[in-house]
């Protein structure tokens, strides 16, 4: 084991001490050594972090203000509405989603590009919010039994600072966002992203659609969704089943492909790819 793996072991174990917490989507216990205070922190540590590695914010406000308020009009119908949002999109080409802890949710320009409604853009945002909401990130850190596990929870409970001469900021934002949710984990981000983005007013068929979009453009190349978000199996069954049960005599739900067009689709067209490497 080398010294920097045994520093940050015994700053892990030093620091246990927030035993289990409840999901307040499911009402179970589980693990977490990470506390939500913890969280809020790690967020503005990495946040700007991520935000470089993965070419900057895309520089158009229509673009960013739009995102943002899709995504706060979710976040305000989830079991957290107090917790403070932050929807960024990246410009990167990967077809990607993904959380920081502490409510940082972030979309990058490949994944905008190939959804079509605002609709399917609530439903991967609804996804992201049940990550932050159900701390999704801190169970997986908690569960991690690698190196760059370690490397996470020592970060997170030696107050967000990374332990002197283990990483850069930069190298564990990559760690954080490169954490794998549990298929359990994805299963719950998808049916409680359901009842969020319907709760929120839109039409849950877009889930479905963007699901789709990525099982097609998986099948062409890997996808970096799903290299954190596992497919749980059968997921546009369940998906489906859920829409049918509960929702089916829903009616005038929000699609909103005009909108996504004019305030996504058409400034992104006139915009030029990020020149740092992926």
């Amino acid at each position: 084991m080398s010294k920097k793996l045994a520093l940050l072991i015994s700053a892990v174990i030093f620091c246990l001490c927030t035993g289990c917490a409840v999901n307040p989507i499911t009402g179970e216990k589980r693990l977490m050594m990470i506390s939500v205070q913890q969280d809020f922190e790690i967020g503005r540590q990495y946040a700007p972090e991520v935000e470089k590695e993965m070419g900057g914010r895309i520089d158009n406000k229509s673009v960013q203000n739009y995102i943002d308020s899709v995504g706060q009009r979710i976040a305000r119908v989830s079991h957290k509405p107090y917790w403070d949002y932050h929807f960024v999109a990246l410009n990167h080409k990967s077809i990607n989603a993904f959380t920081l802890p502490g409510g940082y949710i972030f979309i990058t320009k490949g994944m905008l590009k190939k959804l079509t409604t605002e609709a399917q853009l609530a439903g991967i945002l609804a996804h992201e919010i049940v990550h932050v909401v159900a701390r999704h990130y801190a169970a997986a850190a908690s569960r991690e039994t690698s190196e760059s596990g370690i490397m996470v929870l020592a970060a997170a409970l030696s107050g967000a600072k990374v332990p002197a001469g283990a990483l850069r900021a930069a190298d564990l934002a990559r760690q954080i966002i490169g954490l794998r949710y549990s298929r359990k984990d994805e299963r719950e981000a998808d049916l409680a992203g359901l009842d969020y983005m319907v709760a929120a007013g839109y039409n849950p068929y877009g889930t479905i659609e963007s699901m789709k979009m990525l099982e097609r453009e998986d099948a062409v190349r890997p996808v970096e969704f799903f290299s954190t978000h596992p497919d749980p199996q059968n997921r546009l069954v369940y998906l489906r089943g859920r829409i049918q049960t509960r929702y089916g005599t829903f009616g005038g739900l929000r699609i909103g492909k005009e909108d996504y067009r004019k305030f996504v689709l058409e400034p992104l067209a006139k915009l030029k790819d990020s020149k740092k490497p992926d």
